[in-house]
C-alpha cells in the first residue's frame, strides 16, 4: 500500500499549467461554419480526445486537453472533412490557424455520409480489427474472425490463444459471455460477422476489467445505431463449402430527443463436415507395447437464432437510464463414424472397434444490464451503475454405439450402446459501480466496485446396453452443484506530464467458492483473495516515434465444468473427467513498445504463469484407451516479439501486416498413474497474417488476405503446426453506396487442416483433422434510414469473470 501512496503522490504532486486550444473553423468563401463538429484527435494514433462544436463565430475551443501531439479534425454537412496541421501543445494556451472546409462535390440529402476506417489500429495496450474495412470477412462467424486476427490462433477445438498464450477473456460489448469451451465456441461460431462493428484486442487490461484472463483480453463489439432518427441494416448471406449455409440479420434503431430504441435479430443455419485421424503408441516399462489408429467422419449441422432489444432514457442532459435485454437460442447435432484399428508391437491389427455416435443438444441464455449514468459536468466527471442477470439452459445428449471386431472386420460379441444426458442450468448475478473524476493538471482518478454470484447445476446420466438390456450406469452418472461469489474494488490514476502519459491500478478481487457432487456426497471449498497491480508509461519521443511500457498481473480461475469430475466420452477410446481439486493459475505480464510513424509497431513482451490449468492426457495402456483430464500442471515462461505495420501505401492499397514469434519454456510434473516425472517442453512459436486491401472505379473493392500458424501451443502439452489459408473477397457498392454486395472465397488452396503432436512421459499422441474450411460466400446488404451522425451512448455492463467460464457440451 505505501508503493501506491507514493505513486498518488506523485500524481497530485505534478504541475502544469492550465493550457487550452482554440481555433476557427471558415468555408471556402472564409465565412464561419456555426455548428461545425470538430473533434481533438491525439497525433499519435488518431484517437479522439474532445469533441466540441463551433460557435455562431465559427470559433471552438478544448479546454485543459493536457501538453502533447494533438490534431484537429473539422466537419460539417456538405462539406469535405479537414485536418490541421500537427499542434504541439506545451503549458500555455494555443491558438491555431483556421480550419478551412471545401464544399463536397455532391448533394448530401438521401446519401450515406461514411469514412473507411483503417482494417487494423494499433492503439497502447490494444489493437483494434474493423471488420467491416475488410471485405473477405463477410460470411464468417466470430470465431472464424479471430483466427484471422492480428495474434490470435484458434485451435481444432475452437480453444483461443493470444501471442502463443491460451487463457483470454472474451466479452461481448464489454460484458462476459459466462462460457467457455465448446459452448464459448458455438456461441461465437452463432455471431455473424455482418453484426459486428470492432474486435479489440487487449494485451495489457487496466484495472478496471476483471482480473481474468491469462493472455490479455478480446472485446467483439457488436453494430448499434450511431445517428438520430430512424435507421438500420438488413443483411443476407449463403456461403457453399462441400454443404451450404444460411445467415441474415436486421438490426435497427431510433434515436430522439429522450429516448433511444435499438435492437436487432440475427438467424440462420449451418452444417459442416470434417476428417480426423488419431495415432497413438503405448509403452509400457518404457517399451513400445502397441499402438492404435483411428479414422472418423463427421458431419456437425443445427441453426441459431439470437435477439437483442434495449432502450435509453434521457431524463436530463446529465442524466440517462438504459436496459439491454439479450436472448440467443441454438440446437447443434453430429454425427460421427469412426474406425479404430488396435495394433501389437509389430503393427499388426490384433482388433477392431468400429463406432457410431450421434450428439447433439439445445441451449437457451437470457442476459439483462439496467444501467444508470450520471455526468456531473463537461469534463468527465461521471458516476455509472450497472445490474446484471445471466441465464443459461442446455442440455446435451450422446448416443455411442461401438462394435468390436476381430483382426479380418467380422463381428465379435455384441455391440454396447451408450446413452447420456448432461443437462445444465447457471445463474449468474452481479452489480458494479465506477466512478470517474478528472481533476485539474491532467489527473484522473478512476474507482470502481463490483460483486458477483454465480451458480452452476449440472448432470450426467448414462444408460448402457451390453446387449442384455438396459441398466443405468451410476460408475459414470454424476449431479454437480457449484456456487461462487467474486467480490472486487479497483482504483486507477492516470496522469499527463507534457510528453509522458502515465497509469497506475489495483484492483483486490475475494473469491468464495463450494462445490457439491451429490451422487458421492462429497464437496470441496475455495475462499482466496488477491492483489492485481498494473502500471503503464507511454512517451512520446517525437512526432515519429512513440514509446510504451506496460505491466500488469492476472488470473485465470478453472472454468465450471473442469470442476466437475463428471466423465464424459469423446469416442470408444478416449473419455474425459473434470478435476474439482484445481486451483487458479496467475500471470505477470510485461509489455514495451515502439511505434513509428503510426505504422510500424513492435512489440517485445515476457510472460510468467504459474500452477498453469493444462488439460493432459492419460494412457491406459493395457485397454489402449486414453484418459483427458484437467491439471494445474506447469509453470511456463515465455518471451516474445511482434511486428504490425499498417499503412496506406497508395489511394487504393492498404496493407496489414502482422508477425509474432515466442520462445515458451514449460515446467511441471506429471503423475502417469504408477510414478510422478518431471516433465520439460520447450518450442519457438511463430503466427502470422497479411491483408491487402484494394478500392477502385470508386464503388468497388478487393481484399487478399491470408493467415499462416508456423508452430503454437495450448499450453505446452498440445503442440499444433504447419496451418493457414488464403482468401479473396471482392465488394460492390450499389444504390448510392445504400447497399453492397460482397463475393469471394475463404482458404483457397484449402490449407486450414489442424496437425498437432503430443508427447511426454508415456503419451505419444499425432492428430490430424481437415474440415470443410474452403468455402464461396456472397452477401448483400442495406442501409435504411437517417445517416445524420450522432453517437449513441458507450454502454459496458456489470458482467465479468463469470461468463467465460461456463461450458457445457457442443458440436464442432
Amino acid at each position: 500500500m505505501r508503493k501506491i501512496f507514493l505513486i498518488g503522490f506523485c500524481f497530485w504532486s505534478a504541475v502544469a499549467q492550465a493550457q487550452s486550444i482554440s481555433g476557427k473553423i471558415t468555408g471556402a468563401d472564409s465565412k464561419p461554419l456555426e455548428k461545425a463538429s470538430v473533434v481533438l484527435l491525439q497525433a499519435k494514433d488518431s484517437s479522439v480526445q474532445m469533441i466540441t462544436a463551433a460557435d455562431k463565430s465559427g470559433v471552438f475551443r478544448f479546454e485543459r486537453p493536457g501538453t502533447g501531439m494533438y490534431l484537429i479534425k473539422a466537419t460539417n454537412v456538405g462539406y469535405t472533412p479537414a485536418y490541421s496541421d500537427t499542434i504541439r501543445l506545451e503549458d500555455k494556451d494555443l491558438t491555431i490557424a483556421a480550419v478551412t472546409l471545401e464544399k463536397g462535390t455532391t448533394q448530401l440529402a438521401g446519401v450515406v455520409v461514411s469514412a473507411k476506417r483503417p482494417m487494423i489500429e494499433a492503439k497502447p495496450g490494444k489493437m483494434v480489427l474493423n471488420v467491416e474495412s475488410m471485405p473477405s470477412n463477410t460470411g464468417l462467424n466470430a470465431l472464424e474472425l479471430l483466427e484471422k486476427s492480428p495474434g490470435v490462433t484458434v485451435d481444432n477445438d475452437g480453444n483461443v490463444s493470444l501471442k502463443g498464450k491460451p487463457g483470454v477473456l472474451i466479452l461481448i460489448d464489454g460484458k462476459q459471455t459466462y462460457m467457455s469451451g465448446q459452448t464459448l465456441a458455438n456461441f461465437l461460431k452463432s455471431i455473424q460477422s455482418n453484426g459486428i462493428d470492432q474486435i479489440e484486442i487487449l494485451t495489457s487490461p487496466p484495472a478496471k476489467y476483471d482480473a481474468a484472463g491469462n493472455a490479455g483480453i478480446i472485446n467483439i463489439k457488436t453494430k448499434k445505431g450511431v445517428v438520430k432518427g430512424g435507421n438500420g441494416t438488413v443483411n443476407l448471406g449463403y456461403n457453399q463449402g462441400i454443404l451450404p449455409n444460411f445467415f441474415g440479420d436486421v438490426n435497427f434503431n431510433y434515436r430522439g430527443e429522450k429516448v433511444n430504441l435499438f435492437g436487432g435479430y440475427n438467424g440462420g443455419s449451418w452444417q459442416n463436415t470434417s476428417e480426423q485421424f488419431i495415432d497413438r503408441n503405448f509403452y509400457k516399462n518404457g517399451a513400445l507395447s502397441g499402438s492404435s489408429d483411428q479414422l472418423a467422419h463427421r458431419h456437425g449441422y443445427g441453426n441459431y437464432h439470437s435477439a437483442k432489444l434495449g432502450m435509453d432514457y434521457y431524463f436530463s442532459k446529465k442524466d440517462v437510464a438504459g436496459v439491454v435485454v439479450n436472448g440467443n437460442f441454438y440446437n447443434w447435432n453430429q454425427n460421427q463414424d469412426l474406425l479404430s484399428n488396435l495394433r501389437n508391437t509389430s503393427g499388426a491389427v490384433e482388433s477392431i472397434l468400429k463406432s457410431q455416435s450421434d450428439n447433439g443438444g439445445n441451449g437457451n441464455n437470457i442476459t439483462t444490464n439496467v444501467n444508470y449514468k450520471h455526468s456531473f459536468d463537461s469534463s468527465g466527471r461521471e458516476w455509472t451503475v450497472d445490474l446484471d442477470q445471466a441465464y443459461y439452459k442446455s442440455t446435451g445428449n450422446n448416443k455411442l454405439i461401438t462394435q468390436p471386431q476381430n483382426a479380418e472386420g467380422h463381428n465379435n460379441g455384441d455391440a454396447t450402446t451408450l446413452l447420456g444426458s448432461a443437462p445444465s442450468n447457471i445463474r449468474i448475478y452481479s452489480a458494479k459501480t465506477d466512478y470517474v473524476h478528472p481533476f485539474k493538471r491532467e489527473l484522473k482518478l478512476e474507482a470502481g466496485l463490483k460483486s458477483s454470484f454465480s451458480s452452476t447445476d449440472n448432470a450426467a446420466n448414462y444408460l448402457r446396453n451390453a446387449g442384455t438390456g438396459w441398466v443405468a450406469d451410476n460408475t459414470i452418472s454424476n449431479h454437480f452443484i457449484y456456487k461462487e461469489n467474486i467480490n472486487a474494488a479497483y482504483t486507477t490514476l492516470t496522469k499527463k506530464i507534457k510528453k509522458w502519459e502515465l497509469s497506475a491500478g489495483i484492483r483486490m478481487e475475494s473469491t468464495i467458492a463450494k462445490g457439491h457432487e451429490l451422487r458421492s456426497d462429497s464437496s470441496f471449498k475455495r475462499n482466496y483473495t488477491n492483489f492485481f497491480p498494473s502500471a503503464g508509461a507511454s512517451f512520446n519521443l517525437n512526432d515519429n516515434n512513440q514509446l510504451s511500457l506496460n505491466y500488469n498481473r492476472r488470473i485465470t480461475r478453472p472454468d465450471f465444468e473442469s470442476l466437475n469430475p463428471a466423465i464424459f466420452f469423446l469416442d470408444s477410446l478416449t473419455y474425459g473427467q473434470g478435476n474439482p481439486y484445481l486451483m487458479p493459475q496467475f500471470t505477470n505480464n510485461i509489455e514495451m513498445s515502439h511505434t513509428f510513424k503510426r505504422m510500424l509497431t513492435t512489440t517485445i513482451n515476457y510472460t510468467k504463469t504459474s500452477d498453469i490449468i493444462t488439460q493432459i492426457l492419460k494412457q491406459h495402456t493395457e485397454e489402449k484407451r486414453t484418459y483427458q483430464t484437467v491439471e494445474n500442471l506447469s509453470s511456463m515462461q515465455q518471451w516474445g516479439i511482434s511486428v504490425m505495420f499498417n499503412k496506406q501505401l497508395t489511394k487504393w492499397w492498404s496493407l496489414n501486416a502482422f508477425a509474432n514469434a515466442t520462445s515458451n519454456h514449460y515446467k511441471g510434473i506429471y503423475n502417469s498413474g504408477t510414478a510422478n516425472e518431471s516433465i520439460a517442453i520447450d518450442y519457438i512459436g511463430f503466427n502470422s497474417n497479411m491483408t491487402n486491401s484494394f478500392t477502385f472505379l470508386k464503388t468497388w473493392g478487393m481484399e487478399l488476405s491470408g493467415w499462416y500458424v508456423g508452430k503454437d501451443g495450448d499450453g505446452g502439452l498440445v503442440i499444433f503446426k504447419n496451418m493457414g489459408a488464403l482468401n479473396a473477397m471482392l465488394s460492390k457498392q450499389l444504390f448510392n453506396k445504400r447497399a453492397t454486395i460482397k463475393a469471394g472465397v475463404r482458404d483457397i488452396f484449402k490449407t486450414q487442416v489442424f496437425d498437432a503432436v503430443s508427447r511426454y512421459s508415456d503419451v505419444d499422441i499425432y492428430i490430424r483433422n481437415s474440415r470443410d474450411s474452403r468455402r464461396f460466400s456472397v452477401s448483400f446488404t442495406y442501409k435504411f434510414g437517417k445517416n445524420n451522425i450522432a453517437p449513441v451512448r458507450n454502454r459496458r455492463s456489470g458482467s465479468s469473470d463469470e461468463q467465460n467460464r461456463v461450458k457445457s457440451g457442443g458440436g464442432n
